[in-house]
């Protein structure tokens, strides 16, 4: 069956090659520069995640952020790629001995793109707007915020209801971005901030086009245009890349297929770690996955090591729960189910949910494709009775999923920074997870020590995998291809940006 598989899977790349090198016959013209000009100037990187819109205050997903922050958006403070948190909007900041009240001080000559002065009323707007306007679940990490006082134009003083080891590091994320008081009435189509770059064009289904824009307070980027390319098939962008059609894959979507460019000198290749915890997403709160042995007999019925080496050509990290490695309070959990098919058998008929049809719903993104498929199997093979199906991505399992709740299983790579809490910490997050324990282990890590802090995440981190509350498939690779003349690329991925300012071409 293997054999077949492969056979069949390099038939399909023949043939989407061969179509890719037509397409791109035709159209490298006009992507080759996004339509700005000199083709040096411009850096054009293929993506596989499209946003449904610009708004990510109400919009859900990650390829938002991906595109606009740190680009066109700032923060007050923003991750480098080491995960520390450095200065942007503000040039420093202090703390008070009680632990509670920031004091930043802010650039001073900044504007942003409509032209208006960035001040510390628009540190105060952008931070009370989280908490009055945004609809998604992460506007929960400005409940901490008690006060927020514009002490002068640079200036500003925000006093949290008690200490939090969180929420600056959250100042960093989406929640942090700055807004013009003036620019906030057409979001999802012309967003305005203080970055480096505007938005020249968005064309949905294909391509986000970025410019450099006058008048930024920092330091000029190195490319004067940014076209983000969006690609459905993964063979397509790997050709687009060969073909010279794109400067630089951001994620690479078939790892079995880099020694294509691991062996030519014309490309380097990157490989390091992100936040993208591949999860295995049951249904807590509904439906078959509401029984913890059955939740427990999915985790034995997984070879994790022999999904990643199929789906996913052996690239990426076991890691057993929520946390990557590059967070303080990672531990490796994988032990605590590591794979029984035995096991899985008597826990799944001592739940009696052995008859059941398990709905595996998929999202449409490469990833989830290639190791749904690997999941269905192993389950089968353990007993359980399980249909597939695939919900376009962003617009339908957004809504089907993780709005409404309606599935048992799903599989999706949760990549925005420390976010055990967005998705387990509350009951009506779509995993319906609920456990008090769990949340009172992250109150008392974000108001203890930092040493309080590590022992309670790790104790969380640890509740949340015996509890089966999901299944963690493995961590995402940092994967990036690129032609060998661009340099600053991540290592490492650990931010919600795809931070283009330190990038250029030798």
């Amino acid at each position: 069956m293997g054999h077949i598989r492969r056979l069949t899977r390099h038939t399909r790349t023949v043939a989407a090659t061969l179509a890719c090198l037509l397409l791109a016959a035709c159209s490298a013209g006009s992507l080759a520069t996004g339509g700005t000009g000199d083709s040096r100037n411009t850096l054009r990187i293929g993506l596989s995640a499209e946003p449904a819109n610009l708004d990510f205050t109400k919009t859900e997903g990650a390829a938002i952020p991906q595109a606009l922050l740190y680009n066109v958006y700032e923060n007050l403070v923003k991750l480098d790629q080491s995960a520390r948190i450095r200065p942007s909007l503000a040039k420093s900041w202090s703390l008070s001995k009680d632990r509670r009240t920031y004091t930043f001080q802010l650039v001073k000559g900044v504007r942003f793109s409509n032209g208006a002065p960035f001040t510390a009323e628009d540190a105060k707007f952008s931070i009370e707007r989280v908490t009055s306007e945004w609809t998604l679940v992460q506007k929960a990490q400005m409940d901490v915020v008690d006060t927020v006082e514009a002490v002068s134009p640079t200036e500003l003083k925000v006093t949290l209801k008690r200490p939090s080891n969180d929420w600056l590091y959250r100042m960093t994320t989406r929640v942090g971005a700055m807004f013009s008081r003036t620019g906030v009435s057409k979001l999802a189509t012309d967003p305005v901030g203080t970055g480096p770059y505007v938005v020249k064009r968005f064309n949905r289904g294909d391509s986000i086009t970025l410019a450099r824009r006058d008048g930024y307070w920092g330091r000029e980027p190195h490319f004067a245009s940014v076209v983000l390319k969006y690609f459905k098939d993964p063979t397509a962008m790997n050709n687009a890349l060969l073909t010279g059609t794109i400067d630089v894959i951001g994620a690479m979507q078939t790892p079995d297929a880099l020694y294509r460019f691991e062996n030519n000198p014309k490309y380097r290749v990157i490989e390091g770690t992100t936040n993208g915890e591949v999860v295995l997403s049951l249904n807590n709160g509904s439906g078959p996955m509401k029984n913890p042995k059955a939740r427990q007999a999915v985790r034995y019925a997984i070879d994790h090591k022999a999904l990643m080496d199929t789906c996913w050509g052996g690239r990426g990290k076991l890691i057993g729960s929520m946390v990557p490695p590059t967070d303080p309070w990672y531990q490796n959990l994988t032990d605590m189910y590591p794979y029984d098919r035995d096991k899985a058998r008597k826990l799944l008929k001592e739940s009696g949910q052995a008859g059941r049809t398990l709905r595996l719903r998929l999202p449409t993104l490469p990833y989830a494709t290639a190791c749904g498929t690997v999941v269905k199997s192993q389950l089968e093979q353990a007993g359980f009775k399980v249909r597939l199906d695939q919900l376009e991505f962003p617009a339908a399992w957004l809504t089907t999923v993780f709005k409404n709740a309606d599935y048992d299983m799903s599989l999706i790579a949760h990549v925005e920074p420390r976010d055990m809490q967005a998705v387990f910490g509350s009951k009506t997050s779509y995993i319906r997870y609920d456990n008090p324990e769990f949340r009172a282990l992250l109150q008392k890590a974000d108001q203890g020590t930092q040493e309080e802090q590590i022992t309670s995440m790790r104790a969380a981190a640890r509740l949340l995998s015996k509890d089966a509350a999901a299944d963690w498939l493995f961590l995402l690779p940092n994967l990036m291809v690129a032609d060998q003349d661009i340099t600053g690329l991540p290592v490492n991925n650990v931010s919600e940006s795809l931070d283009l300012t330190g990038l250029g071409r030798s």
